[in-house]
Formats: C-alpha cells, sequence, structure tokens
C-alpha cells in the first residue's frame, strides 16, 4: 500500500514528461495556451479595474477567497474538463487504461496552474507599465 502515492506520482509525471511525442501531444501547447488566453482577458480586467494580482488575493485574502474562486472557476473551467477529457483519451489510446488520479493532476497542470501564473502576471505587467 505504500508503493501507491509514489506508482501514482510516477505514472503521472512519466504522462507529463514522456507525453510530448505520444498521441494527443498537442494537448501540451493547446490546454496551456488557451488557459493563458483566458488568464490575460480576466488578468487585463484585474489591471483596469486596479484589483489586486489573483494569485495573491487568493491567498491571502480570506473573505474574497471563495468569489476568487468562483471567478477563476468560471474561466478555467471549461479548459480543466478537456484537459481531463483529452489526458483520459491519452491514457486509452496509450495503456488500454485510464487512471482519474491522473487525468485530474495532469489537468491541473495544463489549465490552472498556467491560468493562476499567467493572470497574476498579466496584471502585474500592465499595472507596471501604466505607473510609468
Amino acid at each position: 500500500m505504500v508503493d501507491l502515492p509514489m506508482d501514482f506520482l510516477t505514472r503521472t509525471w512519466a504522462d507529463i514528461t514522456s507525453g510530448r511525442h505520444a498521441p494527443l501531444a498537442f494537448r501540451f501547447i493547446l490546454q496551456p495556451a488557451v488557459a493563458a488566453f483566458l488568464a490575460y482577458r480576466a488578468g487585463r480586467r484585474d489591471a483596469l479595474d486596479g484589483r489586486p494580482l489573483y494569485f495573491m488575493a487568493l491567498v491571502r485574502d480570506r473573505t474574497q477567497r471563495r468569489a476568487l474562486i468562483r471567478e477563476g472557476w468560471g474561466h478555467v473551467s471549461k479548459v480543466f474538463i478537456v484537459a481531463v477529457v483529452m489526458d483520459a483519451i491519452y491514457q486509452f489510446v496509450a495503456m488500454r487504461w485510464v487512471y482519474p488520479g491522473e487525468a485530474l493532476m495532469v489537468a491541473l497542470v495544463l489549465a490552472v496552474v498556467p491560468y493562476l501564473l499567467f493572470r497574476s502576471l498579466v496584471n502585474w505587467m500592465l499595472r507596471r507599465t501604466r505607473s510609468r
């Protein structure tokens, strides 16, 4: 039973790193690109409204956390769902088996993480250029 989490992490990491040459490899470009596009729009809106950096507000502001999560999920949910489905298809084609936990983890890495990082980065860059 102790090896189960390590197998999961090893399989997930292998899927993320070796999947570039596998079937459906375009998901490694498409999903982060779509998440970045959605994050750009939201980050630009944040900068124009004078809102704080999304990720920092998400971590620090307990009173706004639920609303921020709901707003971010509204933007990235479709990309996340497509990422889960594409990874499940990839797993079935490549391994003839589907690991749902792995598909969720890969979707987090390909869709949610780029959104979180890029939204704050866009807000920071636009606010910085406006202040000059």
